[in-house]
Formats: C-alpha cells, sequence, structure tokens
C-alpha cells in the first residue's frame, strides 16, 4: 500500500515536471501541424467551450483507426441512450477529423487531457461523465483514480495489452494494479490480454473476454456504389490496387512495386493514400520529383487513361477507395509503424496485402494471414510478385475474400457482448 501510494506521489510529481515539456512539445508539433493549435488548451483541460447540457458518455478513442472501430459503439450508445450526450474525445487532429466526418452534430468532441491531477479534475467537472470508456490501452493512474473517487464506472473496451507491454508495467507493478483497483471493468479481447490484464492487478470478477469490437465493423450501404462510380470515372476498364495509409519511407517502396507492375501491366493504376494530411504535399512533390504522371483527389479533375498513380489527399474516402480497388496494400507495415486496419479492405471483399510489421493487432493479422485472407510481403519486389499474381487470378481473389468473410463471421458478437457490460452501468 507504502509502495503504491510512493509511486503515486511520484507519478504526479513527475507529471507536474513534465507538465512545460508537454506545452512545448504541443507547441513544436503545431508548428508542424497547426491542427494541433485547436487542441493545446484542452489537453490541460482549459479552454473548453459551453458545459454538456447533460452528464454524458465519454468514450476515448485515440486515433483514426481507434475511432473506426468505436464506431458502431457510438451508435448504438446513440440509440440506446437518446436523451445522454456521447462526448468522444481523440489525441490528433486525423482523429478528431475522423469524428466529426462520422458522426457530425450527433456527438460531443474534443482532445483528451493529458493524465495530469489539474486537467483531469477540470475536464471531469467541465463533462460530468456518468459513464467512461476508454478503448483498447490507456492506463493513466490519475484519471483512473479520478474516476473511482467520483464513483464513476469506468470500462476498458476492446482491451488488449502486449507481453513486452506487461514486462514493461509490471517494474512499476504497484502503481498499475492500483490504477486497475479502481472500480475499472476490463472487456478483453481475448483470454491471453485478459489474463495479462489479471497480471497487473485487474479484477477478476470485473475482467471479462468480449472479443475485438474491430470485427463488428459496419460497413456504409452506399460504400460499394460509390466505389464502383468512383472506378467508372477514374480508372474505367483498368486494373486498380490502392496502397492505403502509407508512412514516411513506405511510398517509395509501394512506388518502386508499381514500376515493376507497370512492365506487365501497362494500364495498371496505383491509388495512392497516405496516413496523415500533413503528409500529402511531401508524396505530391514525390511523385512529381520521380516523374510519374498522376491526378490528385483535391484536384477535383478526371484521372486520365495515361495516368500512372492516383494520389487520395482526401480525408474520410478510403473506404470509397477500397471499394473501387482489385486488392489492397494496407500500408504502417513495411516500415515498422505497427500497420493499420486489415479487417477493412476484408470487410468489402478485397483480398488484402502487408508487410511484417503488424504488431498493432498482431493477433488480427495472424487470424486473417493462417486463414488465407491476407497475406505477408517483405519488400517492394516481393508486394509487385504479389499484386501481378492477383490481378492475373480472380479466381484467387475470390478465395482470398471468401476467406475474410469466413474470419469476420466467425469472430462478430463482441459488440453485443460489450454492451452488455455497460448496460448495468448505466
Amino acid at each position: 500500500m507504502a509502495s503504491a501510494w510512493l509511486l503515486r506521489l511520484a507519478y504526479r510529481l513527475l507529471g507536474w515536471l513534465a507538465a512545460p515539456l508537454l506545452f512545448l512539445h504541443l507547441c513544436w508539433r503545431a508548428v508542424r501541424d497547426p491542427a494541433y493549435r485547436r487542441g493545446l488548451p484542452a489537453r490541460f483541460g482549459l479552454g473548453l467551450p459551453t458545459p454538456p447540457p447533460a452528464p454524458v458518455i465519454w468514450l476515448h478513442a485515440v486515433s483514426v483507426g481507434e475511432v473506426q472501430a468505436a464506431a458502431p459503439l457510438v451508435r448504438a450508445l446513440l440509440r440506446e441512450c437518446p436523451d445522454t450526450p456521447v462526448l468522444l474525445t481523440t489525441m490528433t487532429p486525423t482523429g478528431a477529423e475522423r469524428v466529426r466526418s462520422l458522426f457530425g452534430e450527433q456527438v460531443l468532441s474534443s482532445w483528451v487531457p493529458y493524465d495530469l491531477p489539474g486537467a483531469v479534475r477540470r475536464f471531469l467537472d467541465w463533462a460530468r461523465p456518468r459513464l467512461v470508456i476508454i478503448m483498447e490501452t490507456e492506463l493513466w493512474p490519475n484519471l483512473y483514480a479520478a474516476c473511482g473517487q467520483r464513483n464513476v464506472p469506468l470500462v476498458l473496451a476492446s482491451a488488449r495489452i502486449s507481453p513486452r507491454s506487461v514486462a514493461r508495467y509490471r517494474r512499476l507493478l504497484a502503481l498499475f494494479s492500483d490504477t486497475l483497483s479502481h472500480g475499472v471493468v476490463i472487456a478483453a479481447q481475448s483470454r491471453a490480454d485478459a489474463g495479462r490484464f489479471l497480471e497487473l492487478g485487474a479484477d477478476p470478477s470485473r475482467t471479462r473476454v468480449t472479443g475485438n469490437i474491430k470485427f463488428d465493423l459496419g460497413v456504409p450501404d452506399d460504400v460499394a456504389t460509390r466505389g464502383r462510380a468512383f472506378r467508372d470515372e477514374h480508372a474505367q476498364g483498368r486494373p486498380v490496387w490502392v496502397a492505403a495509409s502509407t508512412h514516411e519511407g513506405e511510398e517509395e517502396l509501394v512506388l518502386a512495386a508499381h514500376r515493376r507492375l507497370l512492365a506487365r501491366h501497362p494500364d495498371g493504376l496505383l491509388l495512392l493514400v497516405p496516413r496523415h494530411p500533413q503528409r500529402f504535399a511531401q508524396v505530391a512533390s514525390l511523385l512529381e520529383r520521380d516523374g510519374w504522371s498522376f491526378a490528385r483527389r483535391s484536384g477535383g479533375a478526371p484521372c486520365m487513361p495515361d495516368m500512372q498513380v492516383y494520389l487520395g489527399d482526401s480525408m474520410g474516402e478510403l473506404l470509397q477507395f477500397y471499394a473501387a480497388s482489385d486488392l489492397a496494400f494496407v500500408g504502417g507495415s513495411l516500415v515498422p509503424v505497427g500497420g493499420h486496419n486489415l479487417l477493412e479492405p476484408v470487410a468489402l471483399g478485397v483480398p488484402a496485402l502487408t508487410g511484417p510489421h503488424t504488431f498493432n493487432s498482431a493477433e488480427i493479422a495472424a487470424q486473417l494471414t493462417q486463414a488465407g485472407a491476407v497475406e505477408v510481403v517483405a519488400d517492394a519486389d516481393s508486394l509487385a510478385d504479389r499484386i501481378a499474381a492477383l490481378l492475373d487470378d480472380a479466381s484467387l481473389r475470390d478465395a482470398r475474400a471468401a476467406a475474410g468473410q469466413r474470419v469476420l463471421g466467425e469472430n462478430r458478437g463482441s459488440l453485443d457482448r460489450l454492451l452488455e457490460l455497460i448496460r448495468p452501468l448505466l
């Protein structure tokens, strides 16, 4: 008990000492991406708008991927609790933009505060949450303690924790055991995740395996129609592949693969969609420098038959680009970022490729690859070879799509199990 108290005190002292550095870090990021300026005061619990009209259900999703995964849960909460405002917080401008594009005025949105005692207190005073739901893994000692003191139920939804993270957390076991002791409900993705949370001190009576909510992703009914319309306008009769959510250092590999592919499919079109909007101009410059003939989504002009690349420099249209493609490469995986959402193309029946770095969703990647729905490539050469093989073989593409649908069907239901845990808390 004394050890936990001392660690909590040390954590708070470190937070106070780090606050000026956090402020400078945000200012530095705002120089590179002005969108960060809007969230700067809120990260310290300051400059918040008019308080919500009633106590909220607060759901936190770090960035775009978590927002997308949380969308079915948000819609269920709006449907089941129509008189309770839903507040959705994020940590990145792209996450905040995704909230706006998905929900508009249906939800309240804000940046999440740093885990500093004053920032957390001011934010909770403003939001007055009835329930806090945090997606995946964000273990914040000050926030958890403050919710416990206010008797606010807190749920870790679709919770996951890697063996490597457990090893790090175990060094401060007393602090995290104390963090998880404040009535926190753990809705774990798997038995292995549940076991790791129990190792860190989670209450067994409040720890359940509900599965991964990402498998319950909802694809809008009109996405396939919009994808076909996009293809008819920009790539009619052409083989099309999409490189989605790419990162710095990855576009060069993707373009090298596409150059090899064009030797075999001269009319092939690459839809190139960088992950972060602040890099759109940088990727356009790369295409110009290397002599590619390309069109930009932001330009509004159609892609001409002699153009080799279409740059998807827009927000909220990735599902449409998937639906317009014969196959997809999901980025953040040829560079050690950890990979992005493989389930989106799979849900649309689009065969997917990924690089070897998929540690952000290792279990999903393993399930999909073992089932034959997704294939792993190591470099630009193997990426080009597998794209060509899939474009040449429609039956192989169909088999991959069917395997993906089976995996989705076998793993759906997490949302219903999660709602069963949440309803009594409301």
